[in-house]
């Protein structure tokens, strides 16, 4: 294999190259180097289009007529003359064919030189000094102490793979930024980094991968892992949420404050105490209800035993349903009737933090 210059385009190419990678012209097979100039054109061709050289068979001249025949040579100093011209001219002509031999060659070396430097295929490299023997010894200097440095980093990426480890991918990547194993290293990152958002498997892990790999492998398949696990998952500050509705609610009734206990529910309750489908105004009525004229005060609180589930009802929307319970403690006109009670209780908050639902169990002490 050698490297050549494409007849078409004149790029570096490889002699063994199926096509010129710059323009595209068939190259293997399809091309004849000239033996007069050594440069190369394709074998369609009659003749070399650098010295002219025919390819084909030259036609044997016919035998000469009369008028046809050569004039006598000259004779004594004027041919003697002669000769010494033709061989000046046959000096020049000679002298030119070497010049331009000498420099076609050394245009050759250079351009597959620069092409060598710049490539990242050792193949390449590897192919100019075994056809390059006789280059500049700087260039040959050149091109071996980058070939060196190839094979290293080559032995380096191996490694890398071997080890299955990202952060010996990211300490190779950072060493040879250029390498031509460049999209593989961010192809190989990118599924080490997708294997362990799913075995963490939470919408946090999910986020992270999300936000590393904008345009990842496994973008979809993320976003929508993600979407899953917070329409069953309760953040912190959905908890958050949730309680400061709850408490509202309670503090509402403890102050007997109507417009902020109807600010904390739905203009309809699914359900409420038993009954289903009943305006916020039922809300006012319970509480109402349960102040009698000897209760001095009233005071809800909520314990720490709340779980709260959730489903998704809209493109991130949810629904929450939440158990605790509660204690009311009541203060009479009467010391002696002072209350202290129990309650089990199951709510619903829905996605406008409102509460749609709300069911109450006495529990007997």
């Amino acid at each position: 294999m050698a490297i050549i210059k494409c007849p078409e385009c004149g790029h570096s190419v490889s002699d063994q190259a199926p096509t010129c990678p710059s323009c595209g012209v068939e190259i293997a097979g399809k091309i004849t180097k000239c033996p007069q100039c050594g440069n190369v054109y394709f074998s369609s061709n009659q003749q070399c289009p650098f010295c002219k050289t025919s390819t084909g068979i030259t036609p044997q001249p016919s035998a000469p007529t009369q008028a046809s025949q050569p004039a006598a040579k000259p004779s004594g100093k004027k041919g003697k003359g002669v000769w010494i011209a033709a061989a000046i001219i046959a000096i020049i002509v000679v002298g030119g064919v070497f010049f331009f031999y000498s420099t076609a060659q050394s245009d050759q070396e250079t351009e597959a030189y620069e092409y060598a430097l710049t490539s990242g295929d050792i193949a390449v490299l590897e192919s100019y000094l075994e056809n390059y023997a006789s280059a500049p010894q700087a260039h040959r200097d050149s091109i071996k102490s980058h070939l060196e440095l190839l094979k290293s980093c080559e032995a380096e990426w191996a490694d890398a793979i071997v080890s299955g480890s990202k952060e010996a991918i990211e300490k190779y990547m950072e060493k040879y930024p250029n390498s031509i194993h460049g999209r593989e290293a961010t192809q190989r990152i990118d599924s080490l980094d997708w294997l362990t958002a799913v075995k963490a498997n939470t919408a946090a892990a999910y986020q992270t991968y999300i936000d590393a790999h904008a345009n990842g492998d496994h973008i979809e398949e993320a976003m929508d892992a993600m979407r899953n696990q917070r329409a069953k998952t309760v953040s912190i500050e959905e908890q958050e949420l949730v309680k400061m509705v709850l408490r509202r609610f309670f503090q509402s009734i403890n102050m007997r404050d109507e417009n902020a206990l109807t600010a904390t529910v739905a203009d309809f309750l699914s359900s409420f105490l038993g009954s289903t489908d009943v305006p916020k105004s039922s809300v006012v009525t319970f509480m109402n209800k349960i102040y009698k004229d000897d209760i001095l005060s009233m005071t809800w609180r909520i314990n720490d035993d709340i779980t709260i589930s959730k489903r998704e009802v809209g493109m991130d929307e949810y629904e929450y349903t939440v158990q605790f319970s509660a204690t009311q403690d009541i203060n009479r006109t009467d010391t002696s009737k002072e209350q202290h009670c129990l309650y089990k209780i199951e709510a619903t908050i829905n996605p406008d933090s409102k509460i749609s639902a709300m069911n109450m169990r006495k529990i007997i002490q």
